[in-house]
């Protein structure tokens, strides 16, 4: 591949300016009054300009990763979300030995039955090339001697509005496991008194393997009223999950209606 001069000059330039304040940043305390206020006064104007920088590219990749996820999504989709979780920086990041119905941002819980409660359930950034997602979430188990464990999340009103049997929920999900595990998906949809619940196993996850699925829920197999809707949530059912850690990379939601024939 040709090496552009141009290019080439700039980006040398900007390491040889890294080098420069690293440097300054290490000799900040024998610097005489007058020449540490004008470094620092520099040190601002390039902050703001590097900080403007950031913004935009980040509202720029924000708008790119809207596109794609629109690429692939079924005719007629009328609705789509990923959790706040995954799409932004929360606060607090992670929960260790989180209490049974311990909550992580606004949107995601965890469930469990371990006495030591021996888990930590964190947000991490993602770094691949094909994760659409800012944001992961990373489970970790150590000496788990529950017998259940699991990550509910919760869907927005929006889900909800217009939502039909004629609909189909449509999960993308892209997970990474150190140990080979089974994980099941739950859609859960609340109307009036009563729970529909819609269980779909999702295919094995091999050790250090990155697996990218689509899970579709047809609304048609429930007897949800969709007059009464109240809530939509999403278990992460994770079975025999002792000493592994996951990473959950991508949780896309979207609906479409189902083809008539």
């Amino acid at each position: 591949m040709a090496i552009r001069p141009r290019t080439w000059l700039e980006r040398k330039t900007r390491e040889r300016a890294l080098r420069q304040w690293t440097a300054l940043a290490q000799q900040v305390e024998t610097l005489g009054p007058g020449r540490l206020r004008r470094l620092r006064e520099e040190a601002l104007d390039l902050r703001g300009s590097l900080e403007r920088f950031l913004v935009g590219a980040d509202r720029r990749a924000i708008r790119s990763r809207a596109a794609l996820d629109a690429l692939h999504l079924p005719g007629g989709t009328d609705w789509r979300w990923r959790p706040g979780f995954m799409a932004g920086q929360i606060s607090p990041p992670g929960i260790a030995r989180p209490e049974n119905g311990g909550r992580l941002g606004d949107d995601a819980a965890i469930w469990h039955d371990c006495p030591q409660r021996a888990l930590i359930l964190g947000q991490v950034a993602t770094r691949g090339a094909t994760d659409l997602s800012p944001f992961a979430i990373r489970l970790e188990v150590f000496g788990f001697s529950g017998s259940f464990l699991s990550m509910s999340v919760d869907l927005p009103p929006s889900a909800l509005e217009g939502l039909t049997r004629n609909h189909v929920l449509r999960l993308e999900t892209g997970i990474l496991a150190e140990r080979a595990i089974r994980v099941y998906a739950r859609l859960n949809i609340g109307h009036g008194p009563n729970i529909d619940e819609v269980t779909e196993q999702l295919p094995g996850f091999e050790a250090g393997h990155y697996s990218r699925q689509v899970t579709e829920f047809d609304l048609a197999y429930t007897q949800m009223n969709d007059r009464r809707l109240e809530k939509v949530w999403l278990d992460l059912i994770f079975e025999a999950p002792w000493m592994n850690a996951v990473e959950i990379r991508e949780l896309f939601f979207s609906r479409h209606l189902r083809a008539e024939f």
